[in-house]
């Protein structure tokens, strides 16, 4: 289905520099002309590497540009209550004039909790609670007092103070790859972000046929069943793999050795929708061609990928 979103493009910090490296790699990314960035939410290096703190990280990087979006990709709900968020979420964007992404999720790693000594429910707890967190999250963004009685949360006459730049409030970003989830973020997401991995069992398990064509329209569709005639109003995300090459086939076979797939061929893999392999010319084609298929219109690069990137998002951003 094609997309009415035109393209535009992120970056994901994965770094932790120096303080001047990191806020010129930050006005860095602005003047490319990348339109968001976005910090994991994440206490332990486990799959990503250190992280920094992603309320205080995406409010310094909000300070230091102009015009760059700031985000979370995404924040653990059972790390924050929802009146805390609310009122951290309002002030960024307030005082960044209206650029803040309010990226969420019900959390996934399991070590984290282990280590933090925080109780690690069941996916469908965990997932309830973050759908009675957005109920609250929207309902303070109103500026109307916020009672709640839920199963998880029980809120009385709360007022959040600032009221958001941007109203409603800031846009929703829920991200997955389930069908519990995808359907909730049919329902009360902006911005979907797709996995093309799964976190479910609480560690990243990265199976091929999560990646394969017919796997995405399948997580598509749980996203349609969810958003039902709101569906054309979502914006649709991905984190890609990017491979620059003169030779696809010779990298799409590396990538298969890599991973160590098993009954992948190269053909599965240059199907696959998150992944782009070849010339800067032969991606900018291919990512035309997927927003028409699967209406993916915003990708989120790794900042470790600027150079590779920058061509790709000066040839589309805005298109």
């Amino acid at each position: 289905m094609p997309s009415r979103f035109p393209f535009r493009f992120g970056v994901i910090n994965e770094r932790v520099l120096p303080t001047k490296d990191w806020i010129d790699n930050v006005r860095k990314i602005e003047s490319l002309g990348f339109d968001t960035f976005l910090i994991r939410d994440h206490f332990v290096p486990d799959f990503f590497g250190d992280q920094l703190a992603p309320i205080t990280a995406m409010s310094t990087a909000a300070a230091v540009t102009s015009t760059l979006r700031v985000g979370t990709l995404v924040l653990d709900n059972d790390y924050r209550h929802p009146v805390l968020l609310a009122k951290e979420a309002a002030t960024i964007d307030l005082l960044s004039g209206g650029r803040l992404e309010l990226g969420l999720g019900a959390g996934w790693l399991r070590r984290e909790y282990e280590i933090a000594g925080i109780e690690y429910h069941s996916a469908g707890t965990r997932i309830a609670r973050l759908e009675e967190a957005i109920q609250i999250l929207k309902a303070a963004f109103s500026g109307e007092p916020v009672t709640f009685n839920g199963e998880h949360y029980q809120i009385h006459g709360y007022e959040n103070v600032p009221r958001t730049c941007q109203q409603p409030g800031p846009p929703i970003l829920l991200g997955g790859g389930k069908p519990r989830m995808l359907r909730l973020a049919g329902r009360e997401a902006d911005i979907i972000s797709l996995l093309t991995t799964s976190v479910a069992s609480g560690v990243v398990e990265r199976d091929p046929a999560e990646r394969l064509a017919a796997s995405v329209d399948q997580k598509l569709a749980w996203i349609r069943e969810g958003a039902g005639e709101r569906f054309p109003e979502i914006e649709l995300n991905l984190i890609p793999s990017l491979l620059i090459t003169d030779d696809r086939h010779a990298e799409a076979r590396r990538l298969i050795e890599s991973n160590s797939w098993d009954n992948i061929t190269v053909d599965d893999v240059f199907k696959m929708p998150s992944v782009f392999i070849g010339t800067h010319d032969q991606i900018i084609e291919t990512m035309q061609e997927r927003r028409e298929r699967f209406g993916f219109s915003y990708y989120v690069f790794s900042d470790r990928e600027l150079e590779a990137s920058a061509p790709v998002v000066e040839a589309l951003a805005g298109r």
